[in-house]
């Protein structure tokens, strides 16, 4: 039988963690002009399509982290709590490193925490649940078009 309390705790939770992930893009604005300015390679994707891709990939990391909450206590998983909030953390501060600080550079350096944090987070993962690893999978590809992407963005602009 189906419990709808639970549904809607779930719900409310899934909700809430994709708010805060989601967060970085409401408290810092974008500079598309700043963007548009700078050397691209010519495997950049078109800003709106990133936007799409990062929306898919937040819904995905908030179904993990739902999943991993249902297995173990995530505040008690030191080890898988630290990564996740380094990871969380850098992942946030990309558009304000990159777009209102407009530096390539900072912009790189934190593309590549995210990259190794992701990893580490991965692996975190694995330890807990099988289901929420495989639903971060998209996350560590994209991640890895966003630090060749950033490396060359970096390179070209310097």
């Amino acid at each position: 039988m189906i419990n709808i309390k639970t549904i809607i705790k779930n719900v409310f939770l899934f909700l809430s963690i994709l708010f805060f992930w989601l967060l970085g893009g409401l408290l810092f604005k974008i500079d598309f002009s700043f963007y548009k300015e700078l050397n691209l390679p010519f495997f950049t994707l078109n800003p709106k399509l990133i936007g799409i891709i990062w929306f898919i990939i937040y819904i995905l990391i908030s179904l993990s982290i739902l999943k991993v909450s249902k297995t173990t206590n995530v505040l008690k998983n030191k080890d898988y709590l630290y990564i996740l909030l380094t990871n969380y953390i850098s992942n946030q501060l990309f558009l304000y490193f990159f777009f209102n600080l407009k530096s390539p550079f900072l912009g790189f350096c934190i593309t590549t925490i995210i990259f190794a944090s992701s990893i580490i987070l991965l692996k975190e993962t694995k330890k807990i649940s099988i289901k929420a690893y495989y639903l971060l999978l998209p996350y560590i590809i994209y991640n890895t078009y966003a630090l060749i992407l950033m490396t060359s963005v970096y390179f070209m602009n310097f």
